[in-house]
């Protein structure tokens, strides 16, 4: 069975920029006309140019391949966002691994199919086309658009995945002159799988259906087409995957199992410290779980199970990669407060739900063994624990001049993402609001500084200014109604200062008289 994920780049895109408020621009949530024109681009040697389209782009001419520019010319409305192909790739991976639900060996087709092997199983979900029924339902479910058919071999089920019309199922027996002939004879010569330099050839010679080759003597094509060549450029090689006739060996995906460590206890327990000890002697045994993988947790899942059927889970995350048992023992009996044992804990279970690539460094002779408890890591872990997952955080720089955009928070260790690194503004103040107040302001001119302003109903004369500085939307995401700021630093009689910003300017035709806003706090 193949798995053909009609739109994977953008589908996983969609689900990354959630619309929760219909006709929002930017989202598309299906086939709609009102849908905004989205692209996928990616940088090339000679600019950016489209790797996908949704249908609102295609509609305004946008395709893959195009440039940028070419594209943005079709349509000013046009919205790009960067192609993440390493993220669909691991995406298809473990999709692979999901769909091992219809078949026990699954293999990648990237960069967007699958391959399953479903064979002697489609009696297990009611025939085949309750098969392929189902895998399109689960599919639509998860947000993802696909075509999938069954075929006696791996090339012609993705011939008929990508090229058939709806569902396809192929007879037991694939030839181009009988059984197959409606279902196969009539497709292109793209449906080979042949690179696009091959099909071109081929619609030169005349060759545009995979049955037009039956009519062609093989000795004809193999001095046209050389077998040295690879698969994707042999139209005889693939015909011959097609039939059957050339083993296509596929390579199954094969999940790797967490590292865990588990206690099947002879008597339940019930107190405390004997539960903190079973715990410790768990995270021995998966620090060398993990030391002999090479990793180092950053999630851990400690499952109890009760003598009368209950089950509780804790859940751990660290900030940084880490294998040291005594810490890890530590947090976990924090996480322990609250726990009911009922009658008595019988089975315990310490699994690294989430591990990163950790090696194995030796001090140097000459320095003495670390204490625990005394780098960041630690630290951050201990606070992470008793303060709360979200407690902990961060801030980076983000790549928007607008204040309340110019930052997100993540997680303390964390690398700053390469792109924002270099980010440089004008002096911004140490304190900015959560959210521009209102403020009203006493100016001789529309156009001039403020000479008093009323904030939190308090008065502030205007001893010193400084600006303004202006800021302009940004234009590829606001609307062209959105008007401009100018920002000034203010410093009132008692010497206090203050960043406030004017929106708009009289006469700009995107609205009334300037309003004014308080934005941050100056030290």
């Amino acid at each position: 069975m193949a798995i053909w994920l009609v739109r994977l780049a953008l589908d996983r895109w969609r689900q990354a920029e959630p619309c929760p408020e219909p006709g929002r621009s930017g989202c598309d949530a299906g086939e709609g006309a009102d849908a905004a024109p989205v692209v996928l681009i990616a940088e090339t040697q000679h600019g950016p140019r489209l790797t996908a389209a949704n249908a609102a782009a295609a509609a305004t001419g946008a395709r893959p391949g195009m440039a940028l520019a070419d594209a943005r010319a079709l349509s000013a409305e046009l919205r790009a966002e960067p192609a993440d192909p390493d993220g669909d790739a691991a995406f298809l991976a473990r999709l692979a691994l999901w769909a091992q639900r219809w078949g026990p060996h699954t293999a990648l087709d990237p960069p967007d199919g699958l391959l399953v092997d479903v064979s002697a199983l489609d009696h297990l979900f009611g025939g085949e086309p309750a098969l392929l029924a189902e895998v399109e339902s689960r599919l639509a479910a998860q947000g993802l658009a696909a075509r999938a058919a069954i075929a006696p071999t791996a090339g012609a089920a993705w011939a008929l995945a990508h090229y058939g019309a709806g569902r396809a199922i192929m007879p037991p027996l694939l030839s181009l002159s009988k059984g197959g002939e409606d279902l196969l004879a009539q497709l292109p010569v793209a449906a080979l799988r042949l690179d696009a330099a091959t099909v071109l050839v081929l619609r030169r010679l005349g060759l545009k259906r995979i049955g037009d080759l039956a009519g062609i003597g093989r000795d004809a094509l193999k001095r046209r087409f050389r077998r040295d060549r690879a698969a994707h450029a042999d139209p005889l090689a693939r015909l011959d995957q097609l039939l059957g006739r050339r083993a296509e060996p596929l390579l199954p995906v094969v999940a790797r199992p967490d590292a865990t460590a588990e206690r099947r206890l002879m008597e339940p327990i019930r107190h405390r410290e004997l539960l903190e000890r079973v715990v410790a002697d768990l995270a021995e045994d998966l620090a060398q779980a993990l030391e002999a993988r090479g990793e180092g947790a950053r999630r851990l899942e400690l499952t109890l199970w009760r003598v009368d059927g209950g089950v509780m889970v804790r859940h751990l995350e660290f900030a940084a990669a880490t294998r040291a048992a005594a810490h890890v023992a530590r947090l976990l009996g924090a996480r322990l407060d609250g726990l009911d044992a009922g009658f008595g804990i019988e089975l315990v279970r310490l699994t690294a739900r989430w591990a990163e690539p950790l090696a194995v460094l030796q001090a140097g002779l000459e320095r003495g063994v670390e204490r625990p408890g005394t780098t960041l890591a630690t630290c951050l872990d201990r606070l992470t624990v008793r303060l709360g997952p979200d407690a902990v955080r961060r801030p980076v720089g983000h790549a928007s001049h607008i204040p309340e955009r110019a930052q997100r928070w993540q997680p303390p260790l964390a690398p700053p993402p390469p792109a924002q690194e270099e980010l440089r503004f004008h002096a911004r103040p140490l304190k900015l609001l959560d959210r521009p107040e209102p403020i009203d302001v006493l100016r001789l001119s529309p156009e001039g500084h403020p000479l008093r302003f009323r904030w939190r109903g308090g008065e502030h004369a205007v001893a010193r200014v400084e600006g303004p500085e202006r800021i302009a939307p940004e234009w590829w995401r606001e609307s062209g109604k959105t008007r401009l700021r100018d920002y000034y630093r203010i410093e009132d009689e008692r010497g206090r200062r203050y960043w406030l910003y004017r929106r708009g300017l009289a006469g700009d035709g995107r609205g009334g008289l300037p309003d004014w806003f308080m934005q941050g706090l100056c030290g």
